[in-house]
């Protein structure tokens, strides 16, 4: 019993240094952003600074067009994660449930893009939108992102979990295969779509390098590529650019808390069962 109880206190003393390693950073970037200037430079550094300046806040939109970019950054994240849910949660149907040729193979080949890193694709991604007429455009970020290996392998792998007597009863009623996927498959799979908008909206928001080499113009920047706009070369307003990180990152923590409980849940189911 008391190697047990030592055992518990250790594992909960490495979990609680690992959370506030975590969360230490969030919580000097809250403090900087209601800091002043010559606060922030103070030393030794002092968490509260003499007083709490909230104006830092309302100046942001004296450095760069906060609202635009934040619209920017919505409306591109928003269309991502509805097209890859929808077209991950198809295929994922598609190879966890229906029978082919070479299903198996197509899906090994699939999968294996996940090991080719982002960097390595984002030349002939410039390339094929320098093609169409697509640079400097919103379009150039939202089409590579409708599809997802990830995705596809997450659903598929939640879908097996479904018995397959719900869906024989479909048949039976006289769905098509669209329809099984659509009536049935989808409104059970609530938990693992959750949990793949959760890792798309973070992904797609927190997107730099993309918006980096495809838009030149300011207007059509995403938040990221504005606030590191805000970094200046010989002097930077670390209050302000602080408090832009701070509204950057509210929505990432809106979606995660009206989300967790599908996204726990999601994370269980998706990833324990095999063929």
């Amino acid at each position: 019993m008391k190697m047990k109880l030592g055992l518990r206190i250790t594992a909960h003393l490495v979990l609680g240094l690992g959370a506030l390693t975590m969360i230490f950073p969030f919580v000097w970037t809250l403090s900087t952003s209601l800091k002043s200037l010559q606060d922030v430079f103070v030393f030794p550094p002092t968490l509260i600074g003499d007083a709490l300046h909230w104006e830092n806040y309302f100046r942001i939109s004296d450095r760069f067009p906060f609202g635009t970019l934040f619209l920017n950054s919505l409306k591109i994240t928003v269309i991502v994660v509805i097209f890859q849910l929808f077209t991950s949660s198809m295929a994922g149907y598609v190879f966890a449930r229906l029978r082919f040729r070479f299903r198996d193979t197509l899906f090994a080949l699939y999968l294996a893009t996940m090991m080719v890193p982002g960097q390595v694709t984002i030349i002939p991604n410039f390339i094929a939108m320098k093609l169409f007429n697509l640079v400097d455009t919103h379009w150039s970020l939202i089409l590579p992102g409708l599809v997802s290996a990830f995705g596809t392998f997450l659903l598929r792998q939640f879908f097996m979990t479904i018995p397959a007597a719900l869906e024989d009863a479909a048949k039976i009623d006289g769905c098509t295969p669209f329809g099984t996927y659509w009536r049935i498959f989808v409104p059970l799979s609530k938990p693992a779509m959750a949990t793949l908008g959760v890792f798309v909206f973070m992904g797609t928001w927190n997107e730099f390098l993309g918006p980096l080499v495809f838009i030149n113009t300011l207007s059509k920047m995403t938040l990221p590529l504005g606030l590191a706009s805000m970094e200046g070369m010989y002097s930077t307003d670390w209050p302000v650019l602080m408090a832009g990180t701070i509204l950057s990152v509210l929505p990432l923590i809106i979606i995660f808390l009206l989300a967790q409980d599908f996204f726990i849940k999601g994370v269980t189911l998706s990833g324990l069962k095999g063929e």
